[in-house]
């Protein structure tokens, strides 16, 4: 059910473990932030696994609803509960985005409503805001080329301020895969265990070739 577009590429067991480690990396990227709490959103009927992969030092928060849209509205829902201020979600397998790209997202909503991250492909690695805006996010546009144009449109029709953070990419094709394992070999310790996964499978993929 993870990495879809990879699936079609790589076998489903290659693909699960490459997302338990961005999963682990992308959270000990989360934690790495001083003063902010972290929780992982997920659907109800993922809960017990999630809760096994995270281990218990992290909360794991079962969504309300189906799809990502219910699970971004449930983010912010949970967290203003918690009396947040500042809330920012962002995809589950980022563990190379720079910290500065985090820490700029909760500094803008000091000055207005809406933070939003673009990726190069249409759409948008983070979303922040200071309170729940169940109508912003459309069920529709969600994984496609136009989910970041979907996004804004909600957003000037709600008459929401909005600044964007760097653009940056996630993890969706070989491509990408391609270019995060070139970044980790100059800098595996951004994401350890996304870093040594890669290089075993690249070293198994070598070793099949050679037979």
């Amino acid at each position: 059910m993870v990495k879809t577009r990879l699936a079609r590429r790589l076998p489903v067991s290659a693909v699960t473990a490459l997302y338990r480690c961005l999963l682990d990396d992308t959270l000990t990227l989360a934690r790495s932030l001083e003063g902010v709490d972290v929780a992982v959103m997920c659907p109800a009927a993922d809960l017990e696994d999630l809760v096994q992969a995270v281990g218990d030092a992290i909360a794991v928060i079962p969504q309300v609803g189906n799809g990502l849209a219910a699970a971004l509205c449930s983010v912010f829902a949970h967290f203003k509960d918690a009396g947040s201020s500042r809330i920012v979600a962002f995809n589950s397998d980022s563990p190379h985005l720079p910290t500065s790209i985090l820490q700029a997202a909760f500094r803008l909503l000091d000055g207005c409503d809406l933070v939003v991250g673009p990726t190069h492909d249409g759409g948008y690695y983070l979303v922040g805001a200071r309170m729940p805006h169940p109508d912003l996010f459309t069920t529709d546009a969600m994984g496609t080329a136009n989910a970041l144009e979907a996004l804004l449109t909600k957003a000037r029709d709600l008459r929401l301020s909005v600044q964007l953070t760097d653009p940056f990419y996630d993890i969706d094709e070989v491509a990408d895969l391609s270019r995060l394992a070139e970044e980790l070999q100059r800098t595996p310790g951004r994401a350890p265990k996304t870093a040594k996964w890669l290089c075993e499978w690249a070293s198994a993929e070598q070793s099949n070739k050679a037979f």
